[in-house]
């Protein structure tokens, strides 16, 4: 098959990577010369494990492409994936869908006849339908068919994701096109992958749904986690008790300080929106969305306390900066909240992450970029563990309480066990326990 992705970000990028390593022939497109330039070169402008070699070895096969000539690009295409960003919308919170409609809008005048358009993106129930009148418009003679097919990666695992999904989702009532698509995912057949095909209404629902459950799932832990505090329970104990029960699963019950990512919250409140908009609101995912925003500004407080309640003129090193491990992406990460709350505060912020303290620095241009945990923890009154990267999961403890001015250390991922801490000379402050 010949496939073009529109978009050469996360989503794009991998899915195209990952279509063209199954024997399509792919190339993305995108408007930034820059980085199909960059691409072209093997730089990645995302950081995601595997990621550059599997670009490599389809490039070096020919099976992977990159171009900004959008027309040229969709010639002889089977299926073109819509794949830009859907932010959320300054001011309302709703997904801006502005990219996804100028694309729909340029793809009129360039698919050939029987493509078809696939939306990718994250977008609301209906921008299929949206899509398709935009096309259509455009071209009324046009044979064509628009596809929802949503994507369910998980930054830092997404090639793995992609390859051995738990269920691949197709919406279109249209026939042919369910054979064009079941033709692209038929590699995926031989690891059994369940396809799933219902109506394009149904398949852009079912993302925000999985998102909003799955957000929901670690918020009703975080909120485990304070009452575990307050009665003397023991959270790890709690998530264990209950995730072995299999109609609730043990996934995404790890208590910390808050979801981020580029998903979680920009779904949620989308789908909040197109609730509120159809008058049938969602309440338990609006207090899922109002408890996530308190608790990031919390664990800033939670730090704060571990200072004896005062941190003015205090210096604080936190170990990690982006919302999850093995990815550079900052979107709604709790450390933004978490260092404002610091700084409000008074206190001095030194950091170190892996991988993503370039993206940080342009957010958090207060805080002190260090080349590692040690050189952050430096003078230091308190030390906090914000993300979870295995690098961090074995520290020289002895060595990190050595650097430090103070002694407290609060572990927002419960990466450690107290006694250990405690034995190094610390004061230790976990999460539920």
């Amino acid at each position: 098959m010949k496939i073009a992705m529109i978009g050469s970000g996360y989503v794009g990028l991998v899915s195209g990577a990952c279509f063209a390593d199954f024997g399509h022939d792919v190339v993305c497109v995108d408007k930034d010369a820059r980085k199909i330039d960059q691409l072209n070169a093997n730089i990645m402008p995302i950081f995601e494990p595997g990621l550059d070699m599997l670009v490599k070895t389809n490039v070096d096969a020919k099976r992977l492409s990159f171009s900004t000539d959008l027309k040229a690009s969709l010639k002889g295409c089977d299926a073109v994936f819509i794949a830009v960003g859907t932010p959320s919308r300054r001011g309302d919170g709703h997904a801006d869908l502005s990219y996804v409609y100028a694309a729909a809008e340029e793809l009129a005048a360039a698919i050939d006849p029987k493509t078809v358009v696939v939306t990718k993106s994250t977008v609301p129930v209906g921008t299929g339908d949206e899509v398709e009148r935009i096309i259509r418009e455009a071209n009324p003679t046009l044979e064509f068919a628009v596809v929802s097919n949503p994507e369910f990666l998980r930054e830092g695992a997404a090639i793995g994701d992609f390859k051995r999904p738990d269920r691949i989702v197709v919406g279109t009532d249209v026939e042919w096109a369910r054979e064009t698509m079941r033709a692209i995912y038929r590699p995926l057949f031989l690891n059994e992958s369940p396809i799933l095909f219902t109506s394009r209404r149904s398949s852009e629902l079912i993302k925000y749904a999985a998102n909003a459950f799955l957000a929901t799932k670690i918020t009703f832990i975080n909120e485990m986690a304070d009452l575990c505090e307050k009665l003397g329970a023991n959270v790890q104990d709690v998530s264990r008790g209950i995730g072995l029960d299999n109609r609730i699963g043990s996934k995404f019950l790890h208590a910390g300080p808050g979801y981020g990512g580029s998903c979680f919250p920009k779904d949620t409140l989308a789908l909040l929106k197109t609730a509120q908009d159809n008058d049938s609101p969602v309440r338990i995912v609006e207090a899922v969305v109002q408890a996530n925003d308190l608790r990031k500004r919390a664990m800033g407080r939670k730090i704060i306390a571990a200072l004896g309640g005062d941190a003015r003129g205090k210096k604080v090193a936190l170990l990690g900066l982006t919302f999850k491990p093995n990815t550079d992406d900052m979107r709604d990460a709790p450390s933004i909240a978490i260092v404002q709350t610091l700084l409000d505060a008074g206190a001095q912020v030194h950091a170190h992450d892996p991988e993503g303290m370039e993206e940080a620095s342009k957010i958090l241009p207060e805080v002190v970029m260090t080349d590692s945990a040690y050189d952050a923890a430096e003078g230091a009154d308190a030390v906090a563990l914000v993300t979870e990267w295995d690098a961090y999961r074995a520290l020289d403890l002895a060595k990190l309480r050595s650097a430090m001015n103070g002694d407290a250390m609060v572990d927002l991922r419960n990466i450690y066990r107290s006694n250990e801490i405690e034995a190094a000379g610390f004061r230790y402050s976990s999460i539920g326990r």
